[in-house]
């Protein structure tokens, strides 16, 4: 029986992976390229996880900005010095499109987290809530009292937000507790 089960994957052209092959991915071809310059690459490895923190904070700025831009666009018109109550509108959208797509990637690609996903997603949350609050006084702040541009305001506060960010999720949502 066991001999036709393995007859029947072959004939049907299954592939059968060894578990000893090996694949490299993205981070891993990234690391054998860095090698080139040992300078760059000792860097890199020295702060491995702020760089990719970075690199992930760059991909949901784009994420987050592009819905809120696309969102002002669509419902406002894209107005360059918005309302109080549009920018309210705008950092929400801007705070939603960016922690979904933060979660997961800061959740794989810089904290590595295997974790109960729940637990950590309520943490990220909350330290989110936190920051845009932060995003939200920024931007009443900067825009409305200090009449600052959109686009001006919005890279300040894209700077600030990011810091406490990694902080937070550094401390208290990804920390590695020890044994």
């Amino acid at each position: 029986m066991e001999n036709k089960e393995i007859n029947s994957s072959v004939e049907s052209g299954a592939k059968e992976t060894s578990a000893t092959e090996y694949k490299p991915n993205i981070e891993d071809k990234f690391r054998d390229w860095l090698k080139w310059w040992p300078w760059a690459h000792e860097i890199f490895c020295k702060y491995e996880e702020i760089w990719v923190y970075l690199v992930v904070g760059v991909l949901t700025t784009i994420v987050a900005w592009g819905a809120m831009f696309l969102f002002s666009a669509i419902v406002y018109g894209n107005p360059e010095y918005p309302t109080s109550v549009q920018n309210f509108v705008l950092s929400t959208v801007n705070w939603v499109s960016g922690v979904i797509f933060g979660y997961f990637t800061n959740r794989k690609y810089v904290f590595r987290s295997h974790g109960k996903m729940l637990p950590e997603a309520v943490k990220f949350v909350g330290a989110r809530v936190s920051t845009w609050v932060l995003d939200v006084v920024l931007r009443q702040l900067l825009g409305n009292v200090l009449g600052m541009n959109v686009y001006v305001v919005t890279i300040i506060d894209a700077v600030l937000v990011t810091i406490a960010n990694y902080v937070f999720s550094k401390i208290f949502v990804f920390s590695k507790k020890k044994k």
